[in-house]
């Protein structure tokens, strides 16, 4: 799968995490351009940024990204949930969507997306 120049948004409130997120998809070939930890940051960029793929994390301080992703949905903008709170959890609107535990290596990174992008 050539993901070379795809764009990619992540939501993430843990900075550390945010970062080596970051990374992990540098080093897979896509283009991160932007990372935000909040989840007001988060709606105002994606009701109109020009992205291929999202990384969302479930719980932004005590918020759950699942409005994120609904505009996300609409947009038709594929997108992954990452939790370190389990893999259940999930409404049952976004039960089949593609979900990574935390914490997670580059390969299962890597086989998410790809779930995501066959959605």
């Amino acid at each position: 799968m050539n993901v070379s120049g795809m764009k990619v948004l992540v939501v993430e409130d843990e900075g550390l995490v945010a970062l080596m997120i970051e990374d992990m998809l540098e080093d897979l070939g896509f283009d991160v351009v932007a990372s935000v930890s909040r989840l007001a940051d988060a709606r105002t960029i994606v009701a109109d940024a020009a992205v291929d793929l999202a990384v969302l994390d479930v719980n932004l301080a005590g918020e759950s990204s699942f409005s994120i992703a609904e505009i996300l949905r609409k947009r038709q903008i594929p997108f992954i949930f990452s939790t370190g709170y389990g893999l259940s959890g999930l409404p049952d609107e976004f039960a089949h969507q593609p979900l990574i535990g935390k914490p997670f290596s580059k390969k299962d990174l890597q086989e998410t997306i790809e779930a995501a992008l066959k959605l």
